[in-house]
């Protein structure tokens, strides 16, 4: 049995990674336990498509080892059986495949002889395999008396078996960043569908608080996620993410309990003047020359039109219930949704809520929306929730056929008290800061 050259044939240099492989594969080739491993070749092979990032090839390398491993009979990869002394105590070769680099390309799916020459250093370098090159450069073995390979020229496949267990370590690494890294961007989705709620609601139910502020901060940290990120970066991410969305839902709560709170003390208050109305009851002397009670003179005086908040200001002692102010959204979240209202401005600029209105009656008839659609809009959801759709339909005026059948339609739910303007505002500013992460991207 003659040694095997270890350096490479032709102008190819042998480098230290190349050394410290074919130390590493010799040491184990000439220990006991080399005898008793056995690896199966597949199974393996899918472990280093796991871990082939941390083992530094790529997935045209790892076809090519996978058309290596098909030249190899048999399932198994072990020593077991071969003879293990060589002269001087250098092991005999191991497990060596010499096909031709015709054969070799047509089972690397037709690979290019430039490509496939580039791919096989880098299994070389990374330790996957050694070159065993004859004098001349070329495969082939040489077979015994017996019909049995006696010495082969190729690529040895034994580092794979010195490696295995290397390489299923760093697969279930892999496999476990992975599966931390899912966690995480799932955990980041579920997060901000509940801030994206939470705004929504809060807007829509009027809770006191700087909502703008609130989706800026929620666009911010948006911005910040990308495809490929580490586990350190999603892990801040997440935590951000998880801190807004913890204030959002202190807000919220807050408000709750103070709704509560004035809720019961009502039906306190309400609880005490029934008792007193009862113990009135008992005590019919006191009900003589005093007047009527309040509520028909209040319906009275409302069916007349006198209970406008603007020209009477009914008493509350007597029973009556101050006005409901209207909802409205911030103008700048307005205006930051719908931008292309402010080329129709005055000066080109929207600085109150009476140059949204003006300018939303300029839009109205540059859309095409009747006179009578505009009116009876505004009746029904008032002039500022009119211009603001007036402005919504404007900044979708490619998807929309009919700006004045829209309206139309929007009035109808809004007078069946189906319509909100909270989730339009959001959904513009989503598609907004989407479109411009895309140009982000694009750039």
């Amino acid at each position: 049995m003659q040694s095997h050259p270890t350096t490479p044939f032709g102008r190819r240099s042998l480098s230290l990674a190349m050394v410290a492989s074919q130390a590493a594969t010799k040491e184990f080739a000439s220990s006991p336990e080399a005898q008793e491993t056995v690896v199966h070749k597949w199974r393996l092979f899918r472990a280093l498509t796991e871990a082939k990032a941390p083992l530094g090839v790529t997935d045209r390398a790892l076809s090519v080892l996978h058309a290596l491993l098909s030249f190899h009979q048999e399932t198994a990869l072990t020593l077991a059986g071969k003879d293990a002394g060589g002269p001087e105590g250098e092991p005999a070769p191991g497990i060596i495949v010499f096909p031709s680099n015709r054969e070799l390309s047509i089972r690397a799916h037709g690979m290019a002889p430039a490509t496939l020459r580039r791919h096989i250093a880098m299994l070389v370098e990374a330790g996957l395999i050694i070159r065993r090159d004859s004098p001349n450069g070329k495969r082939f073995a040489r077979r015994g008396q017996g019909g049995e390979i006696a010495d082969a020229f190729g690529f040895d496949l034994t580092p794979l078996i010195a490696r295995a267990g290397e390489i299923e370590n760093l697969a279930e690494e892999v496999r476990a960043e992975n599966r931390a890294m899912a966690l995480l961007r799932e955990k980041i989705t579920l997060t901000r569908r509940d801030i994206v709620k939470m705004i929504e609601t809060g807007m829509e139910e009027g809770v006191p608080g700087d909502w703008q502020a609130r989706h800026g901060d929620y666009q911010a940290l948006t911005g910040r996620l990308a495809r490929r990120m580490t586990r350190v970066d999603l892990a801040a991410l997440a935590e951000d993410f998880a801190a807004l969305a913890s204030a959002l839902n202190n807000v919220l709560e807050t408000h709750v309990k103070r709704q509560n709170m004035r809720a019961n003390e009502s039906q306190s208050e309400r609880h005490i003047q029934n008792q007193i109305t009862n113990i009135s009851d008992l005590e019919p002397r006191l009900r003589e020359g005093r007047a009527e009670p309040p509520g028909p003179i209040i319906d009275a005086v409302e069916a007349d039109g006198a209970g406008d908040p603007e020209t009477a200001a009914p008493d509350p002692e007597v029973g009556a219930r101050p006005a409901a102010s209207p909802r409205t959204y911030p103008l700048g979240m307005v205006l930051q949704a719908c931008p292309d209202i402010v080329d129709y401005a005055r000066g080109g600029e929207i600085s109150s809520w009476r140059d949204l209105a003006t300018t939303a009656a300029t839009v109205r008839s540059a859309l095409g929306v009747s006179p009578d659609a505009w009116a009876q809009a505004r009746d029904a959801m008032g002039e500022h929730d009119a211009a603001i759709v007036i402005a919504a339909i404007l900044q979708r005026g490619d998807e929309i056929k009919s700006a004045g059948g829209y309206l139309r339609v929007l009035t109808a739910k809004a007078r069946a008290g189906a319509f909100s303007l909270g989730p339009v505002l959001m959904a513009l500013l989503r598609g907004k800061a989407a479109k411009a992460a895309r140009e982000r991207r694009a750039g």
